[in-house]
């Protein structure tokens, strides 16, 4: 498939200028990168967050003062 894409001709000329000290094509070096980038993204989408899990006397409700949070941290 085809497409257009605009570039700032300072970004431009640095794509080109790195294409050729890899050798390859500016096509393939543009390919390549958004390969890569739908990669990280694809990973990063697959990664959870995990979150320090906190006694509370009461489920649901847990009223920490801001000491108490650093305590947790630490």
């Amino acid at each position: 498939m085809r497409t257009t894409i605009d570039l700032p001709d300072p970004v431009f000329r640095e794509l080109k200028a790195v294409a050729a000290r890899r050798g390859t094509s500016l096509k393939d070096l543009v390919r390549k990168a958004v390969e890569e980038e739908i990669r990280k993204t694809e990973r990063s989408a697959g990664r959870r967050l995990k979150f320090p899990l906190l006694p509370s006397k009461e489920p649901g409700i847990l009223d920490l003062t801001n000491a108490e949070i650093d305590d947790f941290s630490s």
